[in-house]
């Protein structure tokens, strides 16, 4: 029963970070990379909890934080799509005054009792814990699905990997390749929205000045990148992130006598030390390393490097060039 109830919290706890990563992964599946992440799930997370708070409604809550985490996307688009200004530069720019607004606009909301997700038994699953039974918790294992099964199953899915892939070629079979940019920028926005509004309504719930939270984003990026821009892959990066995190908070509570300072950021620099392993593989200095070792490990090695290697869309980052 014990790994039941730790896989469950594992499960209730992902969906934000789930969320961020799936919707960045559309995002910079379309050729479009928004920095702004963050920033972006501090203010919706924000926004969420205040308007859920004002309207007595959890839906008007995640609602309006998929709106405004679109709207930050859309200034991303604009700037970099329209205005032809660095995308890096403006997401960054922008997860510092998001983070600022979140922590300004929602300081009459800090440490107020609001509604939050109510569970949603569903039958045959009343004797598994209620962690279970909550409908975020549903939504994102469809998200991964549906995020798969439309980016690589379906005709729209396989545009969208031609925006981040070959704009020019999928410009020259008749797409709009920036308008197509900007909806996908802004259906990732909304995700991030979601998966911000999923922490102050469910993960941890009401407003202050949420621990854990800040730097998620940055991590979420991370995880991007260790999934190879792929939802079901990236998926999994963000269940082993959170697997640290819950790991980190059981170790905790067995050894009181380590500082509290030490297990929650344990998570941090293993998942970066993950996407360092993940990168250096595709690296001709680590190629050479692997020549020392006997035939059986270089072999178990390459294959395994090999799986684990990423290679970002071609255009990712870059206008569509016309001639």
């Amino acid at each position: 029963m014990g790994v039941i109830i730790f896989v469950a919290s594992v499960l209730a706890a992902s969906p934000p970070i789930l969320f961020a990563v799936l919707g960045e992964t559309i995002t910079e599946k379309a050729g479009v990379i928004n920095l702004s992440l963050d920033g972006s799930i501090l203010l919706t997370a924000m926004v969420g909890f205040a308007v859920a708070f004002r309207s007595g409604s959890v839906v008007l809550g995640f609602v309006a934080a998929m709106g405004v985490g679109a709207f930050i996307a859309l200034i991303i688009a604009f700037v970099s799509l329209t205005l032809h200004q660095p995308q890096v530069a403006t997401g960054f720019v922008l997860t510092l005054l998001c983070r600022d607004l979140a922590y300004v606009l929602g300081n009459p909301y800090v440490h107020r009792s609001g509604p939050m997700v109510p569970a949603l038994p569903i039958a045959g699953l009343g004797k598994l814990p209620v962690i279970w039974q909550n409908p975020v918790v549903y939504l994102s294992l469809l998200a991964v699905v549906l995020s798969w099964a439309y980016m690589f199953k379906t005709r729209p899915g396989l545009k969208l990997r031609g925006l981040g892939e070959r704009p020019a070629a999928a410009f020259a079979r008749g797409v709009n390749v920036t308008w197509m940019r900007y909806l996908y920028t802004m259906v990732g926005g909304a995700m991030v929205g979601f998966g911000g509004a999923a922490f102050s309504l469910l993960v941890k719930p009401n407003w202050s000045r949420p621990y854990g939270v800040e730097g998620s984003g940055w991590i979420a990026l991370a995880i991007v990148i260790f999934g190879n821009w792929q939802p079901i892959r990236a998926a999994i990066g963000a269940y082993f992130f959170v697997t640290l995190q819950t790991l980190a908070t059981t170790l905790q509570s067995a050894m009181p006598n380590v500082p509290t300072q030490i297990f929650p950021t344990l998570p941090f620099p293993l998942m970066i030390l993950t996407l360092l392993l993940v990168t250096i593989g595709n690296t001709e200095w680590m190629q050479r390393l692997l020549g020392f070792f006997p035939e059986w490990v270089r072999r178990f090695l390459t294959r395994t490097i090999k799986a684990l290697q990423t290679s970002p869309p071609a255009a990712l980052g870059t206008e569509l060039k016309r001639d």
